[in-house]
């Protein structure tokens, strides 16, 4: 039930659907003798829409997410499992070829990660988030990469029954089955970062933060706007849909606090 209600309100999750929606309101009320306030809210709807796909709006929201947790010291020692979340992989192309998205980083990774530390285990969670379809599992399509990269199958433990990041973390848990004294990294989005930590604490799975694929430059991307009105929108929404994430699942017990962040150790 929380699976189907987070799907269809993520949907009004994204400001450019609400505000293209209102939009659509305004022009059918023009028919109608409620033409004056139709108007108004139609031409408030494009002011709005500009504002939040040209104005920095989206970067000011993704940095302090993105910045809550430093990128991962190497010095900390050797890890003995890598868990990567799903969210990169679209399914198969018109060839039947692996199709990425633009998360494509917490897979690119992975290569010099698993080579680096050839003795760890690489724990792919990810399954199909469809609602109203059902999809193969993104687990089932990454293991075809994974092995592309020249990582050994006896290497790769797959979690294929996620559709969220609570789930991510519960069945990565039991498929993982971490001993006491073990060390884990944990790489996904770095905006996406500080939701998922929360979950796995949440379930007890202490792991360390790998983030990748930033998606500003700083500080500094606050005070620019952007050029095209389609990649404002695309920012502006994955940066509220994530705010808005971190207080549902920190409101419906998901996650061990509303903005996890580093504990002492620095994990």
């Amino acid at each position: 039930m929380f699976f189907v209600l987070s799907k269809v309100l993520g949907f009004f999750a994204n400001p450019s659907n609400v505000v293209i929606l209102t939009g659509c309101v305004g022009l059918l009320l023009l028919q109608s003798r409620f033409a004056r306030a139709g108007r108004l809210v139609a031409f408030v709807s494009l002011i709005v829409l500009a504002v939040l796909g040209f104005s920095p709006f989206g970067n000011a929201l993704l940095i302090p997410l993105e910045n809550r947790f430093p990128p991962w010291d190497s010095g900390r020692g050797t890890p003995d499992g890598i868990i990567v979340l799903g969210g990169a992989v679209n399914g198969l192309d018109a060839n039947n070829q692996v199709a990425l998205n633009e998360g494509a980083e917490r897979l690119a990774v992975l290569p010099e990660l698993a080579r680096r530390y050839p003795n760890a285990r690489i724990l792919f969670s990810g399954g199909s988030a469809a609602l109203m379809y059902e999809g193969d599992a993104e687990a089932n399509i990454a293991v075809r990469l994974l092995e592309s990269f020249g990582i050994g199958r006896d290497r790769i433990l797959l979690e294929g029954r996620s559709r969220n990041t609570a789930e991510n973390a519960a069945f990565s848990k039991e498929v993982g089955q971490p001993k006491l004294g073990e060390r884990w990294l944990l790489v996904t989005t770095a905006y996406h970062m500080p939701r998922a930590i929360g979950c796995f604490r949440r379930v007890g799975f202490p792991v360390e933060p790998y983030p990748v694929d930033w998606r500003t430059n700083g500080a500094g991307n606050a005070l620019w706007p952007f050029v095209t009105l389609s990649e404002g929108l695309q920012r502006t929404d994955a940066a509220v849909h994530e705010w808005i994430g971190l207080l549902v699942y920190w409101l419906t017990g998901r996650s061990s606090e509303f903005l996890p962040g580093p504990i002492q150790d620095g994990r």
